[in-house]
């Protein structure tokens, strides 16, 4: 059977840290965006009000969390955010026309 111990360890997520999390949260929300209101040749309106949400997600989950984003939290947040940039260039090249 599987030990009790397993379940405690894990419970909610409580091992993830919150910057991973936003990390993993910033890529669904951004890739499913842009295959929803980006694909065609003109970027729909409703594209640019998720990729504000998704801002200010982000805005209040550092502000909540502040004490958690050190020097190298920091540099991985802003890795993913190019890396981001990158996905939208690289999903872009394939738009077609609506």
């Amino acid at each position: 059977m599987i030990p009790e111990e397993l379940y405690k360890r894990r419970r909610r997520h409580n091992n993830t840290p919150e910057s991973t999390l936003l990390i993993i949260a910033n890529y669904i929300v951004a890739a499913v965006g842009i295959q929803l209101f980006a694909m065609c040749q003109k970027i729909n309106w409703f594209f640019w009000v998720v990729i504000g949400c998704l801002a200010l997600y982000n805005f209040f989950t550092i502000r909540k969390n502040r004490e958690e984003y050190d020097k190298v939290h920091i540099y991985a947040y802003v890795a993913s955010l190019m890396g981001l940039v990158l996905l939208f260039i690289l999903l872009r090249l394939r738009a077609t026309p609506c």
